[in-house]
């Protein structure tokens, strides 16, 4: 497994959101279908150099999202949540209020043009936000995701999943902050069905919701450099 080793970082006094990229954060529940249509319109924008990049970060009500790989097996759902067909890659996944979902829409076009970089900082950029947090997390080899550690065990706390049209990227990931961790056990979370799933609130952080987004703006520039550089490590 691949731990964060860098150290916390002082918030910056500036915004650090570069031009050229709009940082959105929705109050409230967003409807999943309104976020699809957004980003599928905003994604065809910004391919068309009608509009700027987007980081868009959200809560959803309950309901589950089904990948381009999800098992219906997978699938058990006995409170009958909604679930909808994601087009991102992967398989089921909760989202939920308590869970930070975040919307990744850039150009990779003029970023690199490669997609693995991309995910790979994706998770970078995850792990560095928690850092800042004082939650050490890693990626785990053979399983997707942002991994921790909860009483001895690895626990997932967080979800990747993305697509790329015309290399615009769509979707992005999901971190765990202070939702209903019952909810997930209607599905199998990504196809892992040997592993929980944890929270920032079950692990002793308060104040979660607001302090991860804070990491996040904090990160996004070494995040964005990391696209640029070529190393992947967010």
């Amino acid at each position: 497994m691949e731990r964060a080793t860098q150290s916390p970082v002082a918030t910056p006094a500036r915004n650090p959101v570069p031009a050229g990229i709009e940082w959105r954060v929705s109050p409230g529940h967003t409807p999943y279908p309104a976020a699809l249509a957004e980003m599928e319109s905003r994604a065809a924008a910004i391919r068309d150099g009608a509009d700027s990049e987007l980081i868009w970060l959200l809560e959803h009500p309950p309901l589950y999202t089904a990948g381009t790989s999800a098992d219906p097996a997978e699938l058990f759902n006995p409170q009958g949540f909604p679930v909808f067909k994601a087009g991102r890659g992967g398989r089921y996944t909760y989202h939920g209020p308590g869970q930070r979902v975040v919307y990744v829409l850039l150009d990779l076009d003029r970023r690199g043009r490669d997609i693995r970089r991309f995910v790979r900082a994706l998770e970078g950029w995850v792990i560095d936000a928690l850092a800042e947090l004082g939650v050490a997390a890693w990626r785990s080899p053979g399983r997707i995701g942002i991994w921790t550690d909860r009483d001895g065990a690895e626990a997932k706390i967080g979800a990747i999943g993305v697509r790329v049209r015309r290399w615009v990227t769509m979707h992005g990931f999901a971190l765990n902050s202070a939702p209903e961790l019952s909810h997930f056990s209607g599905i199998v979370p990504c196809g892992i069905g040997d592993a929980p799933v944890t929270s920032l609130e079950a692990l002793g952080v308060a104040d979660g919701l607001a302090r991860f987004d804070l990491a996040l703006q904090c990160r996004l520039l070494r995040f964005l450099s990391s696209l640029e550089a070529g190393d992947g490590k967010g």
